[in-house]
């Protein structure tokens, strides 16, 4: 297993949409592997493909349910999509690929998931609460989005100004 590099805002790859998952081999079981060990030393809650440079519909999440603390269980979902949510939840969310922001967003407070496993057996998951927040933070990842994005206006542009003037910092300008 190895730690991937991470991409971060404002990389394009990050805007793509991914591809369904079609072939379930070997090579899909290292990068979740890959992901996983990625995950957990980051540390974080859960990562996408494309925030690895990779356009599969594939997410790690931490394996531990709901509230829990989250540890070294990863859960691993292929091809997910959100096939029922409701209610609503206000969370505070960060983003491996968005450096130094931590924001409130509006999700949806239950979900129902359908996916795939690393064998390509279907599978389905319900989550609420912060679980719940994870899931769709990263299959929103799939489709090019990122948390920045369900932001207000005024927000997004203070970040943008923010990481504009940390880039210019660490280029030495």
């Amino acid at each position: 297993m190895a730690i991937l590099p991470i991409l971060k805002y404002p990389d394009p790859g990050l805007r793509e949409i991914s591809e369904v998952v079609t072939v379930f081999d070997e090579e899909l079981k290292i990068l979740a592997a890959d992901m996983g060990q990625t995950m957990v030393g980051a540390p974080g809650a859960g990562l996408a493909a494309p925030q690895v440079g990779c356009l599969k519909r594939l997410i790690v999440i931490a394996g531990a349910e709901n509230d829990e603390d989250f540890d070294e269980r990863v859960l691993t979902l292929v091809n997910p999509r959100i096939i029922w949510f409701g209610g609503e939840q206000v969370s505070d969310e960060g983003c491996l690929s968005v450096t130094d922001l931590h924001e409130k967003v509006i999700r949806a407070k239950e979900v129902e998931v359908a996916a795939q496993d690393i064998s390509g057996a279907p599978l389905s998951l319900q989550a609420d609460g912060r679980r719940a927040v994870i899931l769709q933070h990263e299959i929103d990842h799939l489709d090019g989005v990122l948390f920045l994005d369900r932001l207000s206006q005024l927000k997004r542009d203070i970040y943008k100004r923010k990481l504009k003037k940390m880039l210019k910092e660490d280029s030495g300008d």
